[in-house]
């Protein structure tokens, strides 16, 4: 049957000379695969554009429920990018982020809420006047939510070490090596206290990001299975180097 429904491109993989897979999060039916046919001529209506990471598509699909794979009938972009393209941070943020959700996100079932929330974010990537060099990491904290493993906020002097086993702050140093010291700690719950529309409210410096970055990487691969490394990361290392 035929639907129509907003996709966001987490992904791509070349099918064919003349056809795309598209990892897509629809409003409509949660994470889902496509075959789209692409021509390459100029009078063609699918641009190479519309499969950039984070890119928001108008789609006409053909759903089946007994299919993993799922083809377009019509394609178009639903929002237009006024900075991403041509911002190389923009960019660098975009790429870590799209990678993340590929990563993270397994569910083919629709969730109006995430849907929202990633719309929404990617509306603040492109279009907010603030710097966004930390917007990567507090993006990763929002996510959790949706998630089902968001930190709990209990930091104090009682409980300055994070247990990434346990997602919780803790007394003493746990028996295994998934933690973070109480630098770290002490940074992590000057995160947790950012909230997701001030996001431009404070900045860590480079070294402090990278290892926020990383211990964060490490409590995503612990709480979802499959997920593995990431290399997005690196970049970002790069480009927000201050």
């Amino acid at each position: 049957m035929l639907f129509k429904t907003k996709g966001i491109v987490l992904h791509t993989i070349n099918y064919s000379e003349n056809s795309k897979i598209i990892k897509t999060y629809t409003d409509n039916f949660g994470l889902q695969s496509y075959i789209v046919k692409v021509v390459r001529n100029k009078k063609s209506q699918t641009k190479a554009g519309f499969f950039q990471p984070l890119s928001i598509l108008d789609m006409v699909v053909y759903q089946s429920k007994n299919q993993g794979l799922h083809h377009v009938k019509e394609l178009t972009t639903s929002i237009q990018f006024e900075n991403i393209p041509y911002d190389i941070k923009r960019s660098a943020v975009t790429f870590f982020i799209a990678e993340l959700l590929y990563k993270s996100l397994h569910e083919d079932l629709p969730n109006k809420n995430l849907f929202d929330f990633i719309f929404n974010t990617i509306e603040i990537i492109d279009k907010s006047h603030e710097s966004i060099s930390d917007f990567h990491l507090i993006f990763m904290i929002e996510l959790s939510k949706y998630l089902g493993f968001y930190p709990r906020n209990n930091f104090d002097k009682q409980h300055p070490i994070f247990n990434l086993m346990e997602g919780c702050f803790q007394e003493y140093l746990p028996e295994h090596p998934y933690f973070a010291d109480k630098i770290l700690s002490e940074h992590l719950n000057e995160l947790l206290n950012i909230s997701f529309e001030n996001f431009y409210s404070f900045h860590f410096k480079p070294e402090i990001k990278k290892e926020l970055v990383l211990k964060m990487i490490d409590y995503y691969r612990i709480h979802i299975q499959g997920f593995n490394t990431m290399n997005s990361n690196v970049v970002l290392e790069e480009v927000f180097h201050e």
